[in-house]
């Protein structure tokens, strides 16, 4: 591809950036997303790995033990995907695979969110049955799921089809 080729392809697209800057960016975008769910998801996990430590999770019923269990199973497995693209990039930084170690951590990181969702969703669920025991603990939880999926994946959605041309 010439550099006129070039170069008109990158207007096209927004930027004048080369593939290996474009990945750079792309990069650093990421990682700062990365963070922000990574904070939360090892907050949250840590919160769970002391409730087996409490007094009263002796007295919880074993409809709530097992929601506990799948809770922190979920846990651990969104730690390890939103951790995930850190241990990418450090094994094979240098190696000149930038544009594809972007593409990889971004489904790492798409893979963590969800079950980071996954993870809020069956904590919300333990807390809200140990707290009120009451019938309307599923609905609360399904609308809260309902916020989630709003506002992390209908509203990007919604943006990138109706900004994502231009």
């Amino acid at each position: 591809m010439s550099d006129t080729e070039h170069g008109a392809e990158a207007r096209d697209r927004g930027r004048d950036e080369t593939e290996e800057e474009r990945a750079d960016r792309k990069w650093g975008e990421l990682i700062q997303e990365v963070r922000v769910a990574q904070t939360g998801v090892q907050i949250l996990f840590g919160f769970l790995l002391t409730v087996v430590f409490q007094s009263k999770y002796a007295q919880l019923q074993p409809t709530e033990k097992t929601i506990y269990i799948v809770t922190v199973v979920l846990g651990a497995a969104a730690t390890g995907a939103l951790i995930g693209p850190v241990s990418l990039h450090r094994l094979v930084s240098g190696r000149r695979v930038k544009p594809q170690a972007v593409e990889w951590a971004s489904r790492l990181t798409f893979v963590g969110l969800l079950l980071l969702l996954a993870t809020m969703t069956a904590s919300l669920l333990l807390i809200l049955r140990v707290a009120t025991h009451d019938t309307y603990v599923p609905w609360l939880v399904v609308g809260v799921v309902l916020w989630y999926l709003l506002c992390w994946f209908v509203v990007p959605m919604l943006a990138r089809r109706r900004h994502g041309s231009r």
